[in-house]
């Protein structure tokens, strides 16, 4: 192999696993490693330390697994500064462009170390030459002439550790439970989350419509009034399903509390769109006092923001239903600057979406029945994420019980 080149890494890259997955995709992509450097910590807080020379049979293969690298937090050598190449026209990227992760990213600018702003998965990094700031910037916001991050040089990520204290992250990160949630794992869900309360940081829910169908609504509700939730993100059926159950006791025209199906019920939950629409939003609909209740109703009373955004197989849609899926990225990006926890519950393709906004060290909780649900999520790139295989009917409730339980006891 004759063409090889030296990387370094440092951190906790043992017992966070980073060194292992680093010889194991060297190996997967056929190139070969030589260790000239591995200082050891020798304490549980000392970082360690590691210089490997990685050889590969061509240019082009070494650059591949230099790049794949990278995303573990694996930094060149060479010291040099960021490429820089502007773009030719409104999201448009220049050829062999830095495609970011959702790890902590750093860019070497005018021989300086600057943090990159608002960092979230496959995007686009841009730096302002006149500021001297880099942001994290999603193809549908580059603009023509925005200065561009070419390849890896000068680029440095901070792949995420193992945590140092007890707690939920540590012996679940990045695991998926098989079980129903049993009181010892949604109790530790519930400290966390009232750490990230008491730390100032907001509590964001990803919510589908068997929030609703299972009987979990009342208590998402009561989650909402009582202020442990600081924003929904969600789409029509939800919304509709919810508003629907306040006004005939039904969702998709079932009763809720004895499991039958009402004659004419299918019509229900256009009824519910109708109402909405004829008072103008949901919002109106409550003041209206035409929602006297429910998920959507606690939201407006509690003034606690909810994205909806829609789909190709919505009915209606309702009113507040962002029917431009970029306007709607953008809307969701704004109420995740502060979340320091997601809940995603029962809704694969809303938690991919916001899991793909978010920021790796946001502590995030995936809940399916579907264990194939909770693995996507995380293969998708959302690698943060525990799963817990459960329906909402189960969880939901379950949490709030531990949080009254936390506060009361």
């Amino acid at each position: 192999m004759d063409h090889s080149r030296e990387i370094e890494l440092e951190g906790h890259i043992i017992d966070s696993g980073i060194m292992t997955r680093v010889f194991d995709r060297v190996m997967d992509m056929g190139g070969d490693f030589e260790i000239i450097t591995f200082e050891v910590g020798k304490k549980k807080r000392d970082p360690s330390y590691a210089r490997l020379q990685i050889r590969a049979d061509s240019e082009e293969q070494l650059q591949s697994i230099t790049s794949e690298l990278h995303r573990y937090g694996a930094r060149l050598i060479d010291l040099d500064n960021v490429r820089l190449m502007p773009a030719e026209a409104d999201r448009v990227v220049p050829k062999g462009f830095y495609s970011t992760t959702n790890h902590p990213t750093s860019v070497r600018y005018r021989d300086e170390w600057i943090p990159v702003e608002h960092i979230e998965m496959d995007c686009t990094i841009v730096v302002d030459e006149v500021t001297g700031r880099a942001f994290c910037t999603p193809l549908s916001r580059l603009k023509k002439g925005d200065s561009v991050v070419i390849g890896e040089e000068g680029v440095r990520v901070v792949y995420p550790e193992r945590p140092r204290e007890t707690g939920m992250f540590e012996f679940m990160h990045g695991q998926v439970s098989s079980e129903r949630p049993s009181a010892t794992i949604v109790r530790k869900i519930a400290k966390e989350l009232l750490k990230v309360k008491a730390a100032g940081l907001k509590v964001g829910l990803v919510g589908g419509p068997a929030i609703v169908h299972t009987g979990a609504g009342d208590a998402l509700a009561t989650l909402i009034r009582e202020g442990y939730i600081d924003i929904l993100f969600s789409g029509n059926a939800l919304a509709t399903h919810d508003i629907e159950y306040n006004l005939f006791g039904t969702s998709l025209g079932m009763n809720l509390k004895t499991g039958e199906l009402i004659t004419g019920g299918h019509k229900h939950h256009i009824y519910a769109i109708s109402e909405v629409m004829r008072a103008g939003s949901i919002a109106a609909a409550v003041e209206k006092h035409v929602i006297t209740g429910g998920i959507m109703y606690e939201c407006v009373k509690a003034g606690i923001p909810y994205i909806l955004a829609g789909s190709i197989r919505d009915d209606g849609p309702l009113p507040d239903v962002i029917t431009d899926t970029v306007e709607a990225q953008d809307r969701m990006r704004e109420h995740l600057e502060d979340c320091g926890m997601v809940l995603m519950i029962g809704t694969l393709l809303h938690s991919v979406a916001v899991g793909n906004c978010l920021p790796s060290y946001v502590k995030t909780i995936c809940v399916d029945i579907n264990p194939a649900s909770v693995t996507k999520l995380m293969d998708r790139g959302t690698t943060q994420a525990i799963g817990v295989v459960s329906d909402a009917g189960t969880f939901i409730p379950a949490l709030l019980a531990a949080l009254s339980q936390n506060i009361n006891g």
